[in-house]
């Protein structure tokens, strides 16, 4: 596997991405759409809300965790998540901007 060179990019470029990684994923994309209906920690019931396995779940837990896009307490033997608010704001001006900066006024194609 070659060197991704991450480094060479801005930071908000590379903020950008991953964000957009996280996103790339409908089950992920569920996992948020789950939490933000319930606007609460959510334990258990997240397994039982989608088609996946346990260990399929907890993959894509992983991946939204290290993104920053939600957070995680441990409850006893649960590991309760939500969304991490302040890096969901920061992601949405993120995306926002890049989608924004785009005017649809070029002549291409």
């Amino acid at each position: 596997m070659g060197i991704t060179k991450t480094e060479e990019f801005t930071i908000k470029d590379n903020k950008i991405a991953k964000y957009a990684k996280a996103l790339a994923h409908p089950a992920r994309v569920a996992i948020l759409n789950l939490l933000i209906k319930k606007q609460a920690c959510v334990c258990g019931d997240i397994v039982d809300e989608l088609p996946l396995s346990q260990s399929t779940v907890s993959q894509h837990l992983k991946e939204l965790k290290e993104a920053g896009l939600i957070k995680g307490d441990i409850d006893g033997a649960k590991v309760c998540y939500c969304i991490d608010e302040k890096e969901w704001e920061n992601a949405k001006n993120y995306l926002t901007a890049i989608f924004q900066s785009y005017s649809g006024k070029t002549k291409c194609c």
